[in-house]
C-alpha cells in the first residue's frame, strides 16, 4: 500500500467507528432519559471541544509531527470508547427512561466525559489529518484525493457505521463503544506505517500568540475563506438541530427501531458517495463559485421535507440528497482552502476556520433541545418534535439568500478558483 493508501484506510477505520457512534450515542442517551434537552447534552459533549481546543489544535498541529499526533489522538479515542463500554456493562439492566431527569445519573455523567474526550481527540486529529493530506499528494490532485478520501470516510461512517451501529446495540448496548476501541486501535497501526515528512517548516522561534496572531491576519485577508467559514458554520448548526430531534421524531413519529433509524442515516451515505465521485465533475463544469451557490441552496427544500416524510424510505432519500450536496460542497471548500494556505500555517489557520465552522455546532444541537422542550405543551407532542426541521428549513433559506452574492465574488477575486 502507499502511504496515501494507509492513510485513507486509516480514516475509514475511525469513520467506521464514528458512524457507530452515531447511532451509539443518541441511542444510549434516550434510553437513560427523554427529555430533548438532556438527549441534546451528549452530542454537544462531542462538538463543545471544537469551541475550546480549535485553536490550540491548530498551534499545535504546526509546531508537532502530524502523524505522531493523530495516533495518539487515536489512542485516547480508543480508550474512552472502553471506559463508555465497561461503564454501560456495570449499568445493565437500564431502568426505563423517564420524561424528565435521568434514570442512572452516574452513567449518564460517565457519557457525557467519555464524549468530551472523544471529541477533544477528534479537534486535534481532525485538524492534523486535513493538514497532512497536502503532503501526500500534489495540489493539483487535491480535489480528486478529497473526493477519494471522502468517498471512503462516508462508505464508513454514513453507510456501513450506523446499521452496523444499529445491529450492535439490539445484540447488546456495550458492544458498539467496545468495537470502537478496537477500530481506532487498528487505524492507529495503520497511521503508523504512512512513510513521510509530516512536520511543518518553522520560520520563527515559538510564541503563541505570534504565531496565532499570523493565522488570525492570513484568514482576515481572505475575503473567501471567511465567507466559507460562517456559511458552513451556520449551516453545520441547522444540520446539528435536526439530528437531536431526528433520535425522537423517528422513535415517537415514525416508529422507528434502532435497525431501520441506523438504515435511514445510511441511506445519507448512498448521496454523500455518489457526491464524493461527481464532485469534481461537477465543480469543474460549474466552476466553485455556481457549484457552492447550487449545493447550499438544496438545504431549505431538504429540511422542509425531512419534517413531513411519512416514513424511513422517503426520511432516506432526502438525507441522500442533503449528503450529496453537501460532500460536493466540502470538495470545493476544503480543498480551496488547502490550496490556498501555506503549509507553515495550514494547522493554525485550518484550525481558526473550523472553529468558526464546527464552533457552531453546539449551539444547533442545545437549540434543538429548546425549541422541542418549549414546544411540548403549547403543541402536541409529535408536533413539537418537527419543529427544528422547520426552524432549521427557515435557517437555510435566509443563509442561501444571505451568501448567494459572497460566494460569487469571493470565488471571483480568488487567483486559484480554477479546479
Amino acid at each position: 500500500m502507499t502511504p496515501f493508501q494507509r492513510f485513507v484506510a486509516a480514516s475509514g477505520m475511525t469513520n467506521l467507528a464514528d458512524g457507530i457512534a452515531v447511532v451509539a450515542w443518541g441511542w444510549a442517551a434516550s434510553l437513560l432519559t427523554r427529555d430533548a434537552l438532556l438527549v441534546a447534552l451528549v452530542p454537544v459533549a462531542l462538538r463543545l471541544p471544537w469551541v475550546l481546543f480549535a485553536l490550540p489544535a491548530g498551534i499545535v498541529t504546526d509546531r508537532v509531527n502530524r502523524r505522531r499526533l493523530i495516533v495518539a489522538m487515536d489512542g485516547l479515542r480508543a480508550a474512552a470508547f472502553l471506559m463508555a463500554a465497561v461503564a454501560i456493562w456495570a449499568a445493565l439492566p437500564l431502568a426505563v427512561a423517564p420524561m424528565q431527569g435521568v434514570s442512572d445519573a452516574g452513567l449518564y455523567a460517565m457519557i457525557l466525559i467519555a464524549g468530551l474526550v472523544v471529541g477533544g481527540a477528534e479537534v486535534f486529529r481532525d485538524n492534523a489529518a486535513q493538514t497532512m493530506l497536502p503532503a501526500l499528494v500534489g495540489q493539483a490532485e487535491l480535489e480528486r484525493a478529497n473526493g477519494r478520501l471522502w468517498s471512503v470516510e462516508l462508505l464508513a461512517n454514513s453507510l456501513i457505521g450506523p446499521a452496523l451501529g444499529a445491529f450492535l446495540i439490539a445484540l447488546w448496548l456495550p458492544l458498539p463503544f467496545a468495537l470502537n476501541a478496537v477500530a481506532y486501535g487498528l487505524a492507529m497501526i495503520l497511521v503508523v506505517r504512512v512513510t513521510g515528512n509530516f512536520r511543518a517548516v518553522q520560520t520563527a522561534s515559538r510564541n503563541w500568540r505570534r504565531e496565532l496572531g499570523e493565522g488570525f491576519a492570513f484568514l482576515r485577508a481572505s475575503p473567501l475563506l471567511r465567507t466559507l467559514a460562517w456559511t458552513t458554520g451556520f449551516w453545520n448548526l441547522l444540520h446539528q438541530m435536526i439530528f437531536v430531534a431526528l433520535v425522537l421524531h423517528g422513535q415517537e413519529n415514525l416508529g422507528l427501531s434502532a435497525q431501520v433509524y441506523g438504515l435511514v442515516l445510511a441511506g445519507g451515505a448512498v448521496g454523500g458517495v455518489l457526491g464524493s465521485l461527481a464532485g469534481p465533475a461537477i465543480a469543474k463544469r460549474l466552476g466553485p463559485a455556481r457549484t457552492t451557490q447550487v449545493m447550499l441552496a438544496t438545504s431549505a427544500p431538504a429540511f422542509a421535507v425531512m419534517a413531513i416524510a411519512p416514513g424511513p424510505w422517503t426520511l432516506a432519500l432526502v438525507f441522500a440528497v442533503l449528503e450529496f450536496a453537501g460532500l460536493i460542497w466540502n470538495i470545493v471548500s476544503v480543498s480551496t482552502r488547502q490550496r490556498m494556505i501555506p503549509d507553515a500555517m495550514l494547522g493554525r489557520v485550518n484550525s481558526l476556520y473550523r472553529l468558526l465552522a464546527w464552533g457552531m455546532m453546539p449551539v444547533g444541537l442545545i437549540l434543538s433541545g429548546l425549541i422541542v422542550q418549549a414546544a411540548d405543551g403549547p403543541f402536541a407532542r409529535d408536533m413539537a418534535l418537527t419543529l427544528p426541521f422547520w426552524a432549521a428549513a427557515l435557517g437555510a433559506l435566509i443563509l442561501s439568500i444571505a451568501t448567494w452574492r459572497g460566494l460569487g465574488r469571493g470565488f471571483a477575486g480568488d487567483p486559484d478558483k480554477n479546479i
